[in-house]
């Protein structure tokens, strides 16, 4: 159960990442639109609607909460690339995949997923050493610096699209 959980295992960061690093993460977000893709190519709707394991999200409600979070992960980067030590507000993701966009096609969420990360890898590859340390307070977790942002969204992206793959090859799709 744990491999169809974490099949990328579950997510990890070192206490003082390194520039190489965050180099990787940020090409892991900006490859996650084409990845995402790539993994429910083909897909009909009845394989959008399969769970990617028993109790699990659906694939549709996988890429829609894929869009969601990046999307906050997107502006949250911009808040504390913007402000001194902001607030950051979690989200309900169980909550969020109630709402009736969670059933719209898959192509209005990749379309966004797209144009979203080409802006946010531009901001990403233009910041220096120092703003990857700056601060925020998250309001669950506390205080935690734009780094842990950067390297949970790439895992974030990898580990669900990891779900859809790992469904493809079960099911021979």
């Amino acid at each position: 159960m744990e491999e169809l959980k974490y099949p990328i295992g579950r997510f990890q960061i070192s206490q003082t990442p390194t520039a190489a690093e965050r180099k990787t993460w940020i090409e892991m977000i900006e490859e996650l639109p084409f990845e995402l893709g790539n993994a429910i190519a083909g897909f009909n709707d009845a394989r959008l609607d399969t769970p990617y394991r028993e109790g699990g999200w659906s694939v549709r409600t996988v890429v829609h909460h894929i869009t969601d979070a990046n999307i906050h992960f997107y502006c949250r980067t911009k808040f504390v690339v913007t402000e001194n030590r902001p607030t950051i507000i979690g989200f309900d993701e169980q909550e969020w995949i109630k709402t009736p966009d969670m059933k719209l096609p898959v192509d209005s969420a990749l379309e966004l997923l797209e144009g979203l990360h080409v802006r946010w890898v531009e901001i990403l590859k233009s910041l220096q050493q120092s703003d990857f340390e700056r601060k925020y307070v998250h309001s669950v977790r506390g205080v935690e610096q734009l780094d842990f942002i950067v390297a949970y969204a790439a895992w974030h992206g990898r580990h669900h699209t990891a779900h859809i793959a790992q469904l493809r090859k079960r099911m021979g799709w």
